[in-house]
């Protein structure tokens, strides 16, 4: 008897996908992402920080920017190693079949490559999820992993037709987790996989850094984890996603219509250099602070086009702003 991931599809979970379909619809039909690689490097870079910090990995986003781009970062080479190994599986998005269990074996090789003993082969001993020094659950034995998996891909291959995309990745996403098939890189693994199997369906899940929704959600992450083992179905995992999802679609700014200070802040910065504020100033040529910082800085920041590289300390004297 074929396999069928324990979930239901509620009302909730149908309201879900009908406004993330809506807004995906509208942001397609408004902006041509493909034109702006930028944002995709720049969410890419997100992603890969929040995946990473989810699983204890202490560099800055700052950081990860400076690895990606080859510069020189003092830190632990097991941290440098997983923001290289996990910027080169990202890369492999749309390039490969996300149906392959093969395929899931080789990004594991590629995502833990010089880090992980057993890297892009299933596990042979016992492992369980983990929330810091918490075990949320233990996972099924090691002898079950090779057939537990095996279902899950064939149960997604058979029903890719048949369930919505965002229903079936975050279907996925749980029964990984709970499966938990490798001794270390789970969790960036299912985040990768998500993310995936949303971009095969519309691409523009390139540019959406749900990890760092899931960070931001990290506790509420591992709770639901634990409720849909304690009650046998993945539904709340699916709700939960669903709503992350739906989140930050919303919090997102792919829009063009940008007031003309903002136009001139953005044409001055270039990208992935920090500026001071005063250095801003100077390429704009404004004397007044507050001028500066109501009709320039604090619009861009808010539609998401300027981040702050210390975004927990806004006031500090070290603060420098980078155009996304």
């Amino acid at each position: 008897m074929a396999y069928i991931p324990p979930y239901e599809i509620t009302e909730k979970v149908l309201s879900l996908v009908s406004e993330i379909s809506e807004k995906v619809g509208n942001i397609a039909g408004r902006i041509n992402l493909d034109s702006k690689p930028h944002l995709r490097k720049n969410n890419k870079i997100r992603s890969i920080h929040s995946s990473l910090a989810i699983e204890a990995n202490s560099l800055s986003l700052d950081q990860v920017r400076d690895v990606i781009d080859g510069r020189t970062v003092l830190g632990e080479q097991k941290e440098i190693q997983e923001v290289k190994n996990a910027y080169a599986a990202y890369e492999e998005i749309g390039k490969f079949d996300v149906y392959s269990l093969s395929e899931l074996k080789r990004l594991h090789g590629i995502m833990t490559r010089y880090t992980v003993d057993e890297s892009g082969s299933f596990r042979k001993g016992e492992e369980g999820v983990f929330n810091g020094d918490t075990c949320i659950f233990m996972a099924p034995p090691a002898q079950l992993v090779d057939s537990h998996m095996a279902d899950l891909f064939q149960w997604m291959r058979e029903n890719k037709s048949k369930v919505h995309p965002l229903v079936l990745s975050a279907v996925f996403h749980y029964e990984f987790v709970f499966i938990h098939p490798f001794a270390d890189g789970n969790g960036r693994m299912a985040r990768l996989w998500h993310t995936a199997l949303l971009a095969e369906w519309k691409p523009i899940f390139e540019f959406v850094p749900i990890e760092s929704r899931i960070e931001q959600f990290q506790e509420g992450y591992y709770r639901v984890i634990a409720q849909c083992h304690t009650e046998g179905s993945g539904t709340a995992f699916i709700e939960f996603m669903l709503e992350q999802i739906n989140n930050i679609l919303s919090e997102v700014n792919y829009s063009d219509n940008l007031s003309e200070y903002v136009k001139k802040l953005l044409a001055v910065m270039e990208y992935d250099t920090p500026y001071t504020a005063n250095a801003i100033m100077g390429l704009l040529g404004l004397k007044s602070k507050e001028t500066f910082r109501k009709n320039y800085l604090n619009p861009a920041i808010e539609q998401k086009l300027v981040a702050m590289t210390i975004p927990e300390k806004p006031n500090s004297r070290n603060q420098r702003y980078i155009k996304l």
